[in-house]
């Protein structure tokens, strides 16, 4: 008899959080999961990457939002991963919504598959113990069961929900606790951190939903099937969708679903949802000061220190978090961390652009950095990828002078167009209709001086775009 071949897992990605216990590394537009906290490989990269060298592994199928597709396209391209599919959420209706458009994508594309769902926003320092682990998981979920992997304690940790288990039996899953409470689970021993990630057949999943949500899942059903597919994107129905209940896969299901088991993970888990958190990543010095970038010390113990740039002096200081980046310094106490959230809330409702932007600043053509600014006129480095090209635009409000750096340019000015190499440049007057392309096989690389009464970004006036931006 020819024995009947495992089924193959679909990794699903679930990308779009927004880190902002992280401020002022993560912002909104360029959150904690594209970006290196830890090593070169940012902690999405590092979740596309985790079943390296398992046999029968689809491409993965990657959710997440519309301001962030092209950051996962280039981080893709980075570690030369093609996805089976990115699924961009018209609206954030957290992760039960998410988990369905999933399914019910496996199931028209990839029936016979098993779903691993995963945030991308956490880290794993063993993924060979996660990756042992999953033999087991892939005979329950094809036994029709909804896995979830389950972390040992070692602190009493009020930041995690928890999950009670005898064996692999779910007793019940618990809310972040206080203080006392978490340290009443560490002591008695039932209690396991609950990880958010799972492993599970597409059916079984929209089996439970029907039964325990059923207007969620037709409101996600009613998306998916109005929605649109491009080359490189799906995007559900934003009227459906935004109908849809917001719920957590906890919430929706898996607090009700009697076919629920946990299985325990040793491998080094952690959610890096705030400084404090991420601290237990980075090595220490024999004072337990975790030092990254450009960083000196004298006489300060217990600190987070991270410079992203300039040189970090600490001197005295017990105990804090002090993240340096070239536009907002933080400094805090470590028994404050959470607090991080309240503050980028301040930012948000005084509508500075820090909450939402770093000076270097994503654009699927690549990227530019404010170098300077000041009153009527703006300096900034622009760096765009082989083959890519900026939209065909005019300004309002602003002159631009362009000197290329490194590369060769293509610039349409008006109805001109030629070529600029290293130490040429060119004028873009005000209402131009202009173009920046990218014709060659490095990166371009040019100094942009802009002027005039009025330099927000919002004064673009696109003509074409190949990205099929607004």
């Amino acid at each position: 008899m020819t024995a009947t071949p495992s089924p193959s897992w679909l990794p699903v990605i679930l990308c779009g959080g927004s880190g902002t216990r992280l401020w002022p590394l993560s912002r909104e537009h360029f959150p904690k999961q594209f970006i290196g906290l830890a090593s070169e490989r940012s902690l999405f990269q590092a979740t596309v990457q985790r079943l390296q060298g398992l046999q029968e592994v689809l491409g993965p199928l990657i959710l997440t939002q519309e301001a962030h597709r092209f950051l996962v396209n280039e981080q893709l391209r980075q570690i030369e991963t093609s996805p089976s599919q990115i699924i961009l959420e018209p609206e954030a209706r957290n992760t039960a919504p998410a988990l369905t458009l999933a399914a019910l994508w496996a199931l028209l594309h990839q029936p016979d598959s098993l779903l691993l769902v995963m945030p991308s926003d956490h880290a794993l320092t063993q993924p060979e113990a996660f990756c042992a682990l999953l033999p087991q998981a892939s005979e329950r979920a094809q036994a029709g069961q909804i896995v979830t992997f389950g972390i040992q304690p070692d602190r009493a940790e009020t930041a995690y929900g928890y999950i009670q288990a005898q064996g692999e039996k779910i007793l019940a899953f618990v809310e972040k606790p206080d203080q006392a409470t978490a340290e009443g689970y560490l002591a008695g021993g039932d209690y396991l951190w609950n990880s958010g990630i799972f492993a599970l057949a597409p059916q079984t999943w929209i089996g439970e939903v029907e039964k325990y949500q059923p207007e969620l899942l037709a409101c996600c059903r009613s998306a998916f099937e109005q929605g649109q597919s491009e080359p490189a994107f799906f995007r559900p129905d934003p009227s459906a969708f935004a109908l849809s209940p917001a719920r957590s896969i906890d919430y929706a299901v898996m607090e009700k679903t009697d076919l629920g088991v946990v299985l325990p993970l040793h491998a080094g888990w952690s959610d890096v949802g705030s400084w404090d958190a991420l601290k237990s990543q980075y090595p220490q010095d024999a004072h337990g000061n975790a030092c990254q970038g450009d960083v000196i010390t004298l006489n300060a113990s217990g600190n987070l220190l991270r410079s992203n740039g300039r040189l970090l002096a600490a001197v005295g200081v017990e105990n804090l978090l002090i993240i340096e980046t070239p536009d907002a310094v933080l400094v805090a106490s470590q028994d404050h961390a959470q607090e991080v959230k309240e503050l980028v809330g301040q930012l948000r409702s005084q509508q500075r652009p820090e909450a939402e932007n770093h000076t270097k600043v994503a654009r699927p053509w690549g990227f530019y950095e404010t170098v300077d600014k000041g009153e009527r006129f703006q300096v900034k480095r622009i760096t765009v990828h082989p083959g890519q090209q900026l939209s065909k635009q005019m300004h309002h409000h602003r002159a631009e002078h362009w000197v290329v750096v490194k590369g060769t340019a293509r610039v349409t000015c008006g109805e001109k167009v030629f070529l600029l190499t290293e130490n040429q440049s060119t004028y873009i007057p005000v209402g131009e209709v202009h173009r920046l392309e990218n014709p060659g096989t490095i990166d371009l690389e040019l100094v942009e001086v802009q002027s005039g009464p009025y330099l927000g970004e919002d004064d673009i006036v696109r003509f074409e775009d190949k990205y099929q931006r607004s």
